[in-house]
């Protein structure tokens, strides 16, 4: 099991997550993060760190969040790492919790 990035990350793109990951697993996208599930530990500390609450468990996704475990594991091997923490969107704050935001994943 391991922890998946889910649609509230989309046009937020808050990088906290990134700075407690102690083996390097997010890749970074035009607007969003994903988490690389071959290199996730499941230790749970980016979870707590994410300002947008968009981080879950595999096992604890939301309702509808489901497509986010194959999104993050196929992004994951075309988006490069991300080590260090970024300021987030301008707008992050007015994205953080609108839902519907599939439709504007930049790949």
């Amino acid at each position: 099991m391991a922890f998946v990035v889910t649609e509230n990350c989309i046009k937020c793109k808050f990088t906290d997550c990134v700075d407690v990951c102690p083996v390097d697993c997010f890749h970074e996208g035009p607007n969003f993060l994903v988490i690389d599930p071959d290199e996730c530990i499941d230790c749970t500390l980016c979870e707590p760190e994410c300002p947008a609450n968009a981080i879950f468990a595999e096992d604890e996704l939301p309702s509808g969040q489901e497509s986010f475990v194959q999104i993050n594991a196929d992004l994951s091997k075309l988006w490069p790492l991300i080590t260090e923490v970024k300021k987030p969107a301008p707008d992050a704050e007015e994205w953080n919790g609108k839902p519907n935001k599939i439709d504007l994943l930049e790949r």
